[in-house]
């Protein structure tokens, strides 16, 4: 299985403990039950994320390189098990040496102060995928809560085509509708939503709306559905999931679902679901419906992968 997009490193950074085994939603022993196994891990963090210290002289960049070092750092503690990928390439060598993939993300491009130069720095880095913006407003677009009639600034543009070419993801969860249709007019190859899920089926500004799902599909992207019950419905439980699942494919997009729960960065799940372990209550819910191998296969995994393959290969 392979997961777009969980909050887990912040989560070491706030309250302790390891990606090897912890109380969290994600760790690497419950992962360990799947035979291959990646995930996008995310460098997030607001001032207020961090309680018990004074962030008020301390910069987006400062919290940057603490959450990027302990990434670092659970990455060697654990290197018998999980190795840090760049490319799907890298990814192919993991799973054939019996390891897992770390993939590593930016949620919030002011991260990187919104600048390309910093962009380039994170690529180095092993920076594979950046949401452009995380609930607040920044100096590239308006988002989903915060100044939302507003699109992508020329910042913005200059920021996506810079990703797209130093073969980064740009992610649009979070973003404002103007700024999801700026940047599908910008870029001409994929783009994803790693962790929203389907506006028809729960309306909620978070989620993504059938045209806009229909971008993606056109991009040949992905949507990673996401596990936070807000976005889900009333009272969600797994066929909850399967709504909005079940939606997607009949927008034709069969090739362009995967998987994003937001572990770790929601207070709520649906019923059933404890952490990364209950991935496969969904993936068991689908084979009782009769869904065939091939679909459940590619929602998975080989979707996602795929996105990879094509955008970083670099």
């Amino acid at each position: 299985m392979f997961d777009g997009h969980c909050d887990t490193v912040l989560m070491c950074h706030q309250f302790g403990g390891s990606f090897g085994r912890n109380g969290y939603h994600v760790d690497l022993e419950r992962a360990g039950k799947y035979r291959q196994y990646a995930q996008f891990f995310a460098l997030f963090g607001q001032p207020e994320d961090f309680p018990g210290k004074d962030l008020r002289g301390m910069t987006f960049q400062e919290i940057f390189q603490a959450e990027y070092d302990l990434f670092c750092r659970e990455m060697e503690s654990n290197t018998e098990v999980i190795t840090h990928c760049r490319t799907a390439k890298e990814a192919e060598r993991a799973f054939a040496a019996g390891k897992m993939a770390a993939f590593l993300s930016v949620e919030g491009a002011e991260l990187l102060d919104c600048s390309v130069e910093r962009l380039e720095e994170a690529h180095t880095l092993g920076v594979r995928s950046v949401n452009l913006t995380w609930n607040h407003v920044n100096a590239l677009s308006g988002t989903n809560l915060e100044e939302t009639d507003r699109g992508l600034t020329d910042q913005g543009r200059a920021f996506v085509r810079k990703a797209e070419k130093l073969g980064v993801l740009v992610d649009v969860s979070h973003l404002s509708d103007p700024g999801f249709w700026d940047v599908a007019e910008t870029l001409s190859g994929p783009f994803w939503a790693s962790h929203s899920n389907a506006r028809g089926v729960f309306s909620h500004p978070r989620n993504l709306t059938d045209e806009e799902f229909t971008a993606i599909i056109d991009h040949n992207g992905v949507a990673g559905l996401n596990l936070y019950a807000l976005f889900l419905g009333e009272k969600p439980d797994v066929d909850t999931v399967i709504a909005h699942l079940e939606h997607w494919l009949e927008l034709g997009g069969a090739r362009n679902v995967s998987l994003g729960g937001d572990l770790d960065g929601c207070s709520c799940l649906p019923a059933g679901f404890t952490g990364v372990e209950s991935w496969a209550c969904l993936y068991e819910r689908l084979l009782q419906r009769n869904y065939p191998d091939t679909l459940i296969q590619d929602l998975f995994f080989n979707n996602l992968m795929r996105v990879v393959s094509e955008v970083c290969i670099m």
